[in-house]
């Protein structure tokens, strides 16, 4: 149960990304729990979609003035969960959000379809809605605007990258019913600290 990458991380979670995506292909694989710690100091999940990865970072995209954005904008601090339930792996991510460059989401922005980024203009999360002509008013009202032109991106939506400090990737044996852990840490020049544990399931 052991893995062949002794100091990658990414190229760990690119791996497992990849296998899962092809044996549990009903299911989005690139669903994540995105746990924050709200102004109310209780910590918060909800579901995100995973966009992109990279060597630096996992990236996601969200409503500036939603409650988790303004939740990111008092403490960065958050972590990332992906449950594969049906091939029994689990991956922790924990790290800090950044937003992202302005030019990157405008980028993933404009290959949205039409009415996501409609969605986009429609949806402000700072405030609370009671009915739902509201919404539909302002559709209205944004696609005669953009009518024949390109749709902008608005200012209050836009991407975060989630900069890991710590990864832990989690296994089970079905047959032996012995889990792995497997648990990297950045150190201070920024390579890796590798960790691995294994428990037996009662």
């Amino acid at each position: 149960m052991d893995i062949p990458y002794d100091h990658n991380p990414i190229e760990h979670f690119q791996k497992w990304f990849y296998e899962v995506d092809k044996i549990d292909s009903e299911n989005e694989t690139n669903a994540m729990f995105l746990s924050t710690m709200g102004l109310d100091g209780f910590p918060k999940s909800r579901i995100v979609l995973l966009k992109r990865f990279t060597w630096e970072g996992f990236m996601f995209f969200s409503n500036y003035n939603s409650e988790k954005g303004k939740a990111i904008a008092n403490d960065n601090k958050v972590s990332l969960l992906f449950n594969w339930v049906n091939s029994k792996r689990q991956i922790l991510i924990l790290g800090r959000a950044e937003k992202l460059p302005r030019n990157m989401s405008e980028g993933y922005f404009e290959s949205r379809p039409e009415g996501s980024k409609l969605s986009a203009w429609v949806s402000d999360q700072s405030e609370i809605i009671n009915s739902r002509n509201v919404l539909e008013e302002r559709l209205k009202k944004y696609e005669i605007q953009f009518q024949n032109k390109e749709i902008p991106k608005p200012d209050h939506w836009g991407g975060y990258i989630v900069k890991p400090f710590c990864l832990e990737f989690t296994k089970q044996n079905l047959r032996t019913g012995i889990t792995c852990i497997v648990r990297y840490k950045i150190k201070v020049d920024h390579s890796w600290r590798k960790e691995i544990k294994y428990r037996k399931e009662v």
